[in-house]
């Protein structure tokens, strides 16, 4: 059942002001929004958003986390698993600096010993591995590339590179109702790969994960689908089939 905003803030502990800054920057785009201007959130957006606090609490700043999180290869489980073994890491850390302030509370009364290196066990400044794993996994490297190659271009060269993506949709709409296995769709997906390489660096992998967003993210599809409906799945499955025929 969708919630309102100020249902979701209560839910979770945040502010309605939290949550408008979160819309704000394309963070969490609430599902749907009505004609009066309410904002209402579905269980997709719970679900994001508790990942996004996760990541907040583990020191990821909120534009690493939407970059992160609208990445193609972004995967809920995966990131479930590694802010698991985050958590685990940090409470071992605090563990080690809860027992080192107890000793040193009974070195003040003279009761025992420590060492200069007793006095610091526990306190940890470097890096957590596990954000550089997650910067690696998803990380925004091929959408960075793109946009840096989209902003050096003329206007011009913009303008083309719309009507290369206005041709290629409508190609694809076309063969949309045939089977995404099949010789011809495999092509015109085949032709979607190469030009975003053109203007990125998408691994095939990537590409899949980019298919899957064009059914899981509403405003994907509704983009796609204006050039035929059932345009974003038909691509969906076919990007898939094109990533597991080059493994």
């Amino acid at each position: 059942m969708d919630m309102r905003i100020k249902e979701v803030a209560d839910l979770v502990g945040v502010s309605v002001r939290t949550l408008h800054h979160y819309d704000k920057i394309g963070l969490l785009v609430p599902d749907e929004v009505t004609d009066a201007g309410y904002r209402k959130y579905s269980e997709e957006n719970l679900e994001m958003l508790q990942q996004i606090l996760f990541f907040k609490k583990l020191g990821f700043s909120l534009e690493y986390i939407r970059k992160m999180m609208h990445n193609p290869g972004y995967d809920r489980e995966e990131a479930l698993k590694m802010q698991r073994e985050m958590l685990e890491n940090e409470a071992g850390k605090i563990e080690k600096m809860i027992k080192t302030i107890d000793k040193t509370l009974l070195y003040m009364k003279g009761d025992i010993e420590m060492t200069n290196e007793e006095k610091f066990e526990g306190i940890d400044f470097t890096n957590n591995p596990y954000e550089k794993e997650a910067r690696k996994k998803w990380g925004d490297e091929a959408v960075e590339e793109s946009e840096r190659r989209i902003k050096k271009m003329s206007h011009r060269e913009q303008e083309e590179l719309k009507d290369r993506f206005d041709e290629i949709y409508k190609n694809l709409s076309g063969i949309r109702h045939t089977a995404p296995e099949s010789e011809i769709a495999q092509k015109g997906i085949e032709e979607w790969y190469e030009y975003l390489n053109e203007i990125g660096d998408y691994s095939p992998e990537a590409f899949m994960g980019l298919g899957q967003m064009y059914v899981s993210d509403k405003r994907f599809t509704k983009n796609i689908d204006k050039y035929g409906e059932g345009l974003a799945q038909f691509m969906c499955e076919a990007m898939k089939l094109f990533y597991e025929n080059r493994k």
